[in-house]
């Protein structure tokens, strides 16, 4: 069994063997997690729904209705969803694999083939990373946009790197793993937790109480609500392959009028932002979400996998 945690609940339930056929390409007998189990699968233990983050949302996998999805395919750096700090005794990481019997689950520790993998690692081709493609969003946002996941980079004549910069990554071993810096400028503060996610529906960086940051939004403090919309900033990215870092442009709106646009309806935004930290300190980091996707080709390589630009993992755009 297994206990993923993300920033707004988390999801329980057993590891399962499944061929997974995705556009042509098949992953066999692969390793998923099954998150919303049957009605005789144990309840999630203690250890795993203490790892609810703050104001979480628990047990996101309880209905298909919570959950939103039939299935979710992580777009990942690393080939599997926890790699080496799961094969290893390690009490300070939050326990993810469970053996459950009779008697309840508790925690183990489980070889990198017993893990869930990325999927795409599994392709007989286009197997060395995705790459991203989503139209570019007008200010104020769309009601929705039409995109494409494409497999592989370098492996066929609609997935080459072309003009992207790459941006190296640590690796999995390393400290930092998956991460990069980010400077902004107003302050001049390095922030080397950086990283980008599709997953994340904003772009999520420091607070308002550092200079140059957008003002918090009345009645949601989550977000970002410029008294001047848009408010245009920019930041520098850097990756561990580079000797500087690369300027980047992004706007900010006034996430109250983006979320009342078109009576509500509005679901793509490239312009909505919100906070990442509590104290605006160099702990933080930017979080550049699926607002920074719009209008990039956004290319994933994946750890150890060689592609055109060299071994994965890094990002590239």
């Amino acid at each position: 069994y297994e206990c993923e945690a993300f920033l707004d609940g988390y999801v329980w339930g057993s590891v399962s063997t499944a061929d997974i056929t995705v556009a042509g390409e098949k992953a066999s007998s692969a390793n998923v997690h099954v998150v919303i189990p049957a009605s005789s699968s144990p309840a999630p233990p203690g250890s795993c729904v203490s790892q609810n983050p703050p104001m979480g949302n628990g047990n996101e996998g309880n209905t298909l209705m919570a959950f939103g999805a039939n299935g979710i395919l992580g777009v990942g750096l690393f080939q599997q969803d926890c790699g080496i700090a799961c094969t290893i005794q390690n009490q300070l990481l939050p326990a993810v694999y469970y053996d459950c019997s009779a008697s309840g689950c508790n925690p183990t520790y489980v070889t990198l083939a017993q893990q869930v993998p990325n999927p795409v690692t599994m392709f007989a081709t286009d197997n060395n990373g995705v790459l991203i493609q989503l139209p570019a969003v007008p200010n104020g946002g769309s009601a929705d946009v039409q995109g494409s996941m494409i497999f592989g980079i370098g492996t066929q004549s609609n997935n080459g790197l072309g003009s992207a910069t790459i941006y190296k990554v640590p690796g999995s071993l390393d400290s930092n793993p998956g991460n990069f810096t980010t400077i902004f400028p107003p302050n001049g503060t390095s922030y080397p937790a950086s990283f980008i996610d599709s997953g994340s529906n904003g772009l999520f960086f420091l607070n308002s109480s550092v200079p140059g940051v957008p003002a918090s939004c009345s009645d949601q403090n989550s977000w970002y609500c410029p008294t001047t919309s848009p408010d245009n900033l920019s930041a520098q990215n850097q990756g561990t392959n580079m000797s500087s870092p690369v300027s980047v442009s992004f706007s900010i709106e006034n996430a109250d009028t983006l979320f009342s646009n078109n009576s509500g309806m509005n679901t793509a935004f490239s312009t909505l932002g919100g906070h990442n930290c509590v104290q605006g300190g160099s702990d933080c980091a930017f979080d550049w979400g699926l607002t920074f996707f719009f209008g990039r080709n956004m290319f994933t390589a994946i750890e150890n996998m060689n592609t055109p630009g060299g071994t994965g993992p890094y990002f590239a755009y």
